[in-house]
């Protein structure tokens, strides 16, 4: 899957050749889904209240359609988002080991992805983990131009 980084103004463009090229779109705005990233959850953190407690507050504001990922950076913060019934946890730069031990501990009660540090020489032992959903910034914010040129002959 692609994700939200794209070059200003040609995101269409970009996203769409994701799908052409056989890959999937992320969130395509901010009001397709919610993700609550890292930082998100250090500030109830700080006040005392409890990740699970804080996301559960969210979903209930939430229409009853709209999906939720929240984004982790350690294994310990499984199992609180785990309790708040998210759909999708973003594994973001965990390393091969840790993203194998996270898809056990997720045990298929959540949509699995990793994300952070993917390249074309990473993706297969990223895979290899047992995550359902790979995010790979690097398909849009960093493809190679393809130089194209019309020369014409007159005979």
């Amino acid at each position: 899957a692609d994700t939200r980084k794209t070059t200003p103004g040609l995101r269409a463009f970009e996203r769409h050749a994701v799908v052409d090229g056989g890959g999937h779109n992320h969130r395509y705005s901010l009001s397709d889904a919610v993700m609550a990233k890292d930082n998100h959850l250090a500030v109830p953190a700080e006040k005392g209240v409890s990740v699970t407690a804080a996301l559960q507050g969210a979903i209930a504001r939430l229409s009853h359609t709209t999906h939720v990922e929240v984004e982790v950076d350690r294994l310990d913060q499984i199992e609180a988002v785990l309790a708040a019934g998210i759909g999708t946890i973003m594994l973001d730069n965990f390393s091969l080991e840790d993203l194998r031990r996270g898809v056990e501990q997720v045990g298929g009660r959540a949509t699995v992805e990793a994300s952070g540090g993917v390249s074309l020489k990473t993706v297969r032992a990223i895979a290899e983990t047992g995550v359902d959903v790979i995010s790979v910034g690097a398909l849009t914010h960093s493809a190679r131009a393809l130089d194209l040129g019309l020369d014409v002959r007159i005979s």
